[in-house]
């Protein structure tokens, strides 16, 4: 009697793994950082003002999350963006292009989770899979893969929202604008798609489903109903 109340708690907390997978809290201020730091910098100092100041920022940031033992490859990749956008703009002479490798990467990003839900390997399922150690177990489970293409759609939603909001000011060049809108549109829109998708997961998983962490294979008949009761 007492064993079952003790596992429901580990069961619980699981599914919040996904947050660090798909970008959380910590991951998502260190990406905001160089972005405020450039749109201060250029208010301050102009271009080169802005551009020095989100290269300072961002080789801060890599050095703190190499530090506090990020992978080596994830701390090269958040560097590397922060230059190539500083090089864009430098190479424009245009600060909102230093916006334009992020609108990119979400305009991208929503094709990508798109077309994995039409092709019915939906990028959460392939995320959670990952973090659960499944590999492509949840697929054999129709409710599983269901329920992973709905949930998938908020963030695809997610990503068409911050392009919908950064094209018209990076169109006019707005800076402030773009910098302040980077902050509104990162943490709090992954965690509203955080939220959202796990919702949406629940929903749509029927009645008596074991959860993300046991995918129901149709082949073994016998080990679904044992489970199920």
């Amino acid at each position: 009697m007492t064993g079952t109340p003790q596992r429901q708690p580990e069961d619980g907390p699981r599914p919040e793994s996904l947050a660090d997978l798909l970008g959380g809290r910590r991951g998502a201020v260190d990406a905001t950082l160089p972005p405020l730091a450039f749109g201060l910098g250029w208010v301050l100092g102009g271009l080169g003002g802005g551009v020095l100041a989100a290269v300072l920022t961002g080789t801060a940031v890599a050095g703190w999350r190499w530090r506090r033992g990020d992978r080596p490859r994830s701390v090269l990749v958040g560097l590397l963006a922060v230059c190539v956008a500083a090089l864009v703009a430098l190479r424009t002479g245009r600060a909102a292009d230093f916006f334009l490798l992020q609108i990119a990467a979400n305009a991208a990003s929503a094709l990508a989770w798109a077309v994995s839900i039409v092709v019915r390997w939906p990028l959460l399922g392939v995320v959670a899979g990952t973090a659960l150690g499944q590999r492509t177990r949840w697929r054999r489970d129709p409710a599983l893969l269901r329920a992973y293409g709905r949930a998938s759609w908020v963030w695809t939603a997610s990503y068409v929202l911050r392009v919908a909001v950064f094209v018209p000011l990076w169109l006019y060049g707005q800076v402030v604008a773009l910098t302040v809108a980077r902050a509104a549109l990162t943490w709090p829109v992954i965690a509203a798609a955080l939220a959202g998708s796990w919702v949406v997961i629940r929903r749509s998983l029927p009645a008596g489903h074991p959860g993300l962490r046991h995918p129901v294979d149709p082949a073994d008949a016998d080990g679904v109903a044992a489970r199920t009761e």
